[in-house]
C-alpha cells in the first residue's frame, strides 16, 4: 500500500465497479473487493495490476495479485486467483484504477497545521508552511515561503531553502535543500489513452539520507511506486533533474545541469560531470566517473571513466574524436 502519511485511501473498490470505471470487460468475480494498485511483481491479495508488455509476461504468470488488467492476446494467461479485465490500454485502465484508490493528500488551512510536530529549536521562517501530520527534528531551519507537505519527516540541523517545497519525503540529519529546489513532486509518467495521454499517478516518495545536499532549483521526483533515494553525503549542484525510482548510492557527486532519468541505479562514489545525462534503467558501478556533457545510453561498469555522445569509455571515446579531426582535417586540405 502507498505510505499512508502521504496518500489517502479511497478503497476498496469492487472489481464490477473497476470493470466499469475503465470500460474493461471482466473475467472474473466482481464482487471482488479491491483495495489497492501494485506493480505485478509486488501485487498481493487485495490489489490489481497491469501487463502491457509481453517481455513481462513471467512476471504475471507468479503474481499474487487479485486481478490485472490485460490485453486480449494474454488474458488467458492470468493464473488461478487472479481475476482478468481484459482492454486493450491496460496501463492507462491502470492509472485510472489507481486515482479511484488512492489520493495525494493535500495541505489546507492555517499555514503551520495544529498536529505539526517540532523538536526545540526549530525555526520557521516568514511565509513558511508546514502541512498536517509533519515532523521537524531539533535545529531544522524552515527558510522564507517554504513549504513542507502532509507527513513529511525532517530530520535534525536540516536546512531547507528560500521557496523551496519538499512533500512525500523522509529526510536524515543535517540534510540541505536549496532555495527554489523541488523535492517529492510526481514523476513523468505518462500512458496513451482512447481520449489522449493521461497522467500516471506516482505513489512513491523520496527519501533523502543523512548529509544529503540538494542544490538551488533542483528537482528530485518522487517514486512511481518504489522510492527515489539518494544516499548519504550525496552533493547534488543547482539544476540537476532526478527521476523518479532512482537510487543513487553513498558520496556521489552530480554537477549541475545533470539529468538522470527513471529506475536508474548508481552504486557508491560516483561523479557527474555538467550536462550529463543518463537514460533509463541504467545501472552505474561504484566509483565510475562520468563526463561532462556525456550521454549514458547503456550500463557503465565499476570504476570506469565515460564520456561523449553516446557515452563510451574515455580512452575509446578520445581515440575516436582524435581520428575524426584528423580525417575531417586531410578531408578540408584536399578540398582547397
Amino acid at each position: 500500500m502507498p505510505d499512508a502519511r502521504f496518500y489517502e485511501d479511497l478503497g476498496p473498490v469492487s472489481l464490477a465497479d473497476l470493470a466499469k470505471l475503465t470500460g474493461s470487460s471482466l473475467v472474473g468475480d466482481g464482487s471482488v473487493a479491491i483495495h489497492t494498485v501494485a506493480p505485478l511483481a509486488r501485487a498481493g491479495e487485495g490489489a490489481i495490476a497491469f501487463l502491457s508488455d509481453r517481455r513481462h509476461a513471467a512476471a504475471l504468470k507468479d503474481t499474487r495479485a487479485s486481478a490485472c488488467f490485460l490485453t486480449e492476446a494474454v488474458a488467458d494467461q492470468a493464473p488461478e486467483g487472479c481475476a482478468a479485465l481484459i482492454t486493450p490500454l491496460p496501463q492507462a485502465a491502470w492509472a485510472t484504477a489507481s486515482a479511484a484508490l488512492h489520493r495525494p493528500r493535500v495541505h489546507s488551512g492555517e499555514a503551520i497545521h495544529p498536529t505539526v510536530e517540532m523538536e526545540e529549536g526549530v525555526v520557521l521562517s516568514p511565509g513558511a508552511v508546514v502541512g498536517p501530520g509533519a515532523k521537524i527534528g531539533r535545529g531544522t531551519v524552515i527558510g522564507p515561503n517554504a513549504v513542507v507537505g502532509p507527513g513529511v519527516a525532517i530530520g535534525r540541523d536540516c536546512r531547507i531553502g528560500a521557496g523551496a517545497y519538499v512533500g512525500f519525503a523522509l529526510l536524515g540529519d543535517r540534510v540541505q535543500v536549496m532555495a527554489g529546489a523541488v523535492i517529492g513532486e510526481a514523476g513523468f509518467g505518462a500512458t496513451g489513452s482512447a481520449g489522449g495521454v493521461i497522467d500516471i499517478p506516482q505513489l512513491g516518495r523520496v527519501i533523502l539520507q543523512d548529509n544529503v545536499t540538494v542544490g538551488a532549483n533542483s528537482c528530485v521526483d518522487r517514486g512511481a511506486w518504489d522510492d527515489t533515494v539518494v544516499g548519504e553525503n550525496t552533493k547534488i549542484d543547482n539544476q540537476v533533474q532526478i527521476a523518479h525510482n532512482v537510487h543513487i548510492g553513498r558520496n556521489c557527486v552530480a554537477a549541475a545541469h545533470t539529468g538522470i532519468s527513471g529506475s536508474t541505479h548508481i552504486g557508491d562514489g560516483v561523479a557527474f560531470g555538467g550536462r550529463a545525462g543518463v537514460a533509463d534503467h541504467i545501472t552505474i558501478g561504484s566509483g565510475a566517473q562520468i563526463a561532462a556533457a556525456a550521454g549514458v545510453m547503456k550500463d557503465i561498469p565499476a570504476g570506469e571513466t565515460w564520456g561523449g555522445y553516446p557515452a563510451k569509455p574515455l580512452r575509446q571515446w578520445m581515440r575516436e574524436t582524435a581520428w575524426l579531426t584528423r580525417n575531417a582535417a586531410r578531408k578540408e586540405g584536399k578540398d582547397k
